[in-house]
């Protein structure tokens, strides 16, 4: 995890911890605990539904499913619609249809497992070269009806929720918003609300150094990166879960690791993903809430909101 909460300590502070998205997680909250609860509830059942590696998930069945157009529940509407407008943002950079590339790459499983070590990857990876938009462009082919709850796609495109899971983020900050300040922290991806300022660190992919805090009270913050969930493939190469949309391959971009800000989570992870995969050149043009970009060579640069 890149981005990490200093919680506070007052003595209604109420944190709940626990793994999820295949990653450690937490809600905290000022003063109701059943608010907390409740969140809680919501982002483990978003794991349920939403995950690729779940056959019993919503997500699996959607993807299963042979027909044009299917009814779906409420949830899974958002979702998509947020897939497609996270397309349509980047231009098909953050391009959630690349559920089967990213199988063939190798991402099978919550990767549980230790980590290629960063510098053996970069030191084996491939020529450095921004991404760019599938020539296919698959998201646009989809669509969301929220009157009906019905999903539209080309059957056998297989959708893939990791990068959207901001959302899940700022859903569960729904029970949340009458606390006096909250903080819901998905792997990572924040969403902060409420009076109460929060110390928000950003950690450096390549050793226990804090690059940067920010002091925030509300919005979303964002890390995406190719240093965690990371394996060697089948050819011995460093694989990692970023693909740059046009070849389907792990993307290696010259940029390991970007944090953004944003006013959501969901916002903040698209600026982020798009950023890393943009590389050196072309990252902070879409870091104008402000972040954190971190270079091959260990170099960071913090890049200021745009007046």
């Amino acid at each position: 995890m890149s981005a990490a909460l200093s919680p506070p300590a007052p003595r209604r502070h109420v944190a709940e911890a626990f793994r999820c998205f295949g990653a450690d997680c937490a809600v905290h909250v000022l003063g109701d605990r059943s608010a907390a609860l409740r969140a809680r509830t919501l982002l483990t059942g978003f794991h349920a539904r939403f995950s690729r590696f779940d056959a019993a998930s919503e997500l699996s069945a959607l993807n299963a499913d042979p027909r044009h157009a299917v009814r779906v529940s409420p949830d899974m509407v958002a979702f998509v619609h947020a897939g497609v407008a996270a397309a349509h943002r980047t231009g098909g950079l953050v391009d959630f249809t690349l559920g089967r590339a990213l199988a063939r790459a190798g991402y099978v499983s919550d990767l549980a497992v230790d980590a290629v070590p960063l510098p053996f990857a970069l030191a084996h990876a491939p020529a450095r070269r921004p991404a760019r938009p599938d020539p296919d462009r698959r998201w646009l082919t989809v669509s969301a009806d929220f009157e009906n709850s019905v999903v539209t796609r080309t059957p056998g495109t297989m959708l893939d929720s990791g990068g959207l899971k901001g959302l899940f983020a700022d859903l569960a900050a729904g029970p949340l918003q009458e606390c006096e300040s909250y903080a819901l922290d998905c792997g990572g991806d924040l969403r902060l609300g409420g009076a109460l300022e929060r110390v928000v660190t950003v950690a450096s992919p390549f050793e226990d150094k804090i690059l940067h805090e920010y002091v925030l009270r509300t919005g979303g913050v964002a890390t995406s990166g190719i240093g965690r969930r990371s394996w060697l493939d089948t050819g011995g190469a460093p694989a990692h879960h970023v693909l740059d949309p046009s070849t389907g391959h792990p993307a290696f971009t010259g940029v390991v690791q970007v944090t953004a800000l944003a006013p959501t989570a969901l916002s903040a992870e698209v600026l982020a993903k798009a950023a890393l995969l943009s590389g050196p050149d072309g990252a902070r043009r879409w870091l104008a809430h402000g972040g954190v970009v971190v270079f091959d060579d260990g170099a960071h640069e913090v890049v200021p909101p745009c007046a």
